[in-house]
């Protein structure tokens, strides 16, 4: 027997790679990472190191617009 359907709107899906690379700040700042993290940081600077693992604030309206779109459910708490 078919289940019956719920009244309303389907939910969204959360973007994971958008959900993973930015975070939402208690006062609603969006935060994103540093890129190059990764691999080939051999000679690089200790200091340097250090420093990709600074979070920056997001300032452009239409990349927080869209990462809003992306991420629908984003809050301080999600990882």
């Amino acid at each position: 027997m078919p289940r019956k359907q719920k009244a309303g709107k389907t939910k969204l899906k959360t973007h994971k790679a958008t959900s993973k690379r930015f975070r939402l700040t208690g006062s609603g700042v969006l935060m994103r990472t540093k890129g190059g993290k990764s691999h080939l940081r051999r000679r690089t600077a200790k200091r340097t190191k250090v420093l990709f693992d600074e979070m920056i604030q997001v300032k452009a309206d239409k990349i927080v617009q869209s990462v809003k779109r992306l991420a629908p459910y984003m809050s301080k708490d999600e990882k």
